[in-house]
Order: C-alpha cells, then structure tokens, then sequence
C-alpha cells in the first residue's frame, strides 16, 4: 500500500508521524544527514498540522443565525 502524502494525512496521523520523527531525533543516535531530511519531512507535518487547527478555528468561531448571516462567535460578558 503506497503512503499517503504529508497533505493526505489527517491531522491524527499527522501528528503522529511527527512525534515519531521527533522520538527518533531525540535518541542523538540518527547520522546527520539522516537528521536533516528527517527535520525537514517534522517541518512539513507541523505546518500542515497548524493550518488545520487554523481552519478548525475558523470554522467553530463562527455561528449561523436563524436568517443564514454568518456572524463571529463573541461571548458577552
């Protein structure tokens, strides 16, 4: 079975990845340039993690009112 790509990847399996990535770095035992291309595919998982909780942000701060506008979530206090 072929591997996803990084931007397939839900945000679980995502995460995942990049702790396994981050387990294998922290043993000190990874060759460098192993390291380096290993840093690089943890960079890319990141990103691809934060913007999905960006736009899992996004869509809970909104609220659809009873007449369809779409309006920011804001509490009152």
């Amino acid at each position: 079975m072929a591997e996803k790509k990084e931007k397939e990847l839900s945000f679980e399996e995502s995460l995942e990845n990049l702790e396994a990535i981050v387990k294998k770095l922290e043993t000190g035992e990874v060759p460098l340039d192993d390291a380096i291309t290993e840093f690089n595919k943890a960079m890319v998982l990141a990103k691809s993690c934060d913007e999905k909780l960006k736009k899992a942000e996004e869509s809970i701060t909104k609220l659809v009112k009873d007449n369809g506008d779409i309006v920011d979530f804001q509490v009152e206090e």
